[in-house]
C-alpha cells in the first residue's frame, strides 16, 4: 500500500472514531461466511458500525486522535474489527448473543466506552450490563416522578378524606 494510500486510510479510521463515543476492538477472523454476513447484518441493525482494520494503521490512527489510547496498543495483534457506536453496551450484547448460540467468536479484545478502557475477554460482561445515556435518562426521570406522584397522590387523598369528613359534619348538623 502505498503512503498516500495508507494516510487517506488512517484519516478515514480518525474520521469515524471521532463520530461516535465508543468503540470495540473485536476478533472476527475465524468466523465462515455466513457467520461473518449475521454479525453485519446484527451490526448494522443496532446502529453499530463494523470496519476490518489493519493493526498498524489503527495504531497510527489512535496515536494522532486527542487522548491517550495506549492502553489499546497491546490487543493489536492479530484480525481486528473495530465496531463503533454512541450506544456503549450494544456491541456487548450483540457479541453476547453469538456467545449464548455457542460461536466462540465473535470475542472481544478491548473496548473504549464512556471515556474509559475494558481490555480483555472478561470484560464483557460489564460492558454489556453498562446503561446507555438514554436508559440513565430514563430512569433518573422515573426516580423524580416518583415522589411527585406520592405527593399528589396524598394530597389528592386528603383532599377526598377532608371532603368525607366536611360531609359527614354538614349531614349531621341537619
Amino acid at each position: 500500500m502505498k503512503k498516500e494510500d495508507k494516510s487517506l486510510v488512517i484519516q478515514k479510521i480518525k474520521d469515524t472514531l471521532a463520530q461516535y463515543s465508543a468503540f470495540y476492538l473485536v476478533e472476527t477472523a475465524g468466523l465462515d461466511a455466513e457467520k461473518t454476513s449475521a454479525f453485519r447484518r446484527a451490526c448494522f441493525g443496532a446502529d453499530v458500525k463494523l470496519m476490518v482494520v489493519k493493526n498498524a494503521l489503527l495504531h497510527k490512527a489512535l496515536e494522532q486522535m486527542e487522548g491517550d489510547y495506549s492502553e489499546l496498543y497491546p490487543t493489536l495483534h492479530g484480525a481486528t474489527s473495530l465496531n463503533c457506536t454512541n450506544v456503549g453496551n450494544a456491541p456487548a450484547k450483540l457479541i453476547k448473543d453469538f456467545v449464548k448460540k455457542g460461536d466462540t467468536l465473535p470475542r472481544l479484545k478491548a473496548a473504549y466506552v464512556e471515556e474509559t478502557f475494558y481490555i480483555g475477554e472478561d470484560q464483557l460482561d460489564a460492558l454489556a450490563s453498562i446503561k446507555s445515556k438514554n436508559e440513565l435518562i430514563a430512569d433518573v426521570v422515573a426516580l423524580l416522578q416518583s415522589p411527585a406522584k406520592n405527593v399528589i397522590s396524598a394530597l389528592q387523598s386528603g383532599a377526598n378524606k377532608l371532603h368525607g369528613i366536611l360531609e359527614t359534619l354538614s349531614n349531621k348538623e341537619n
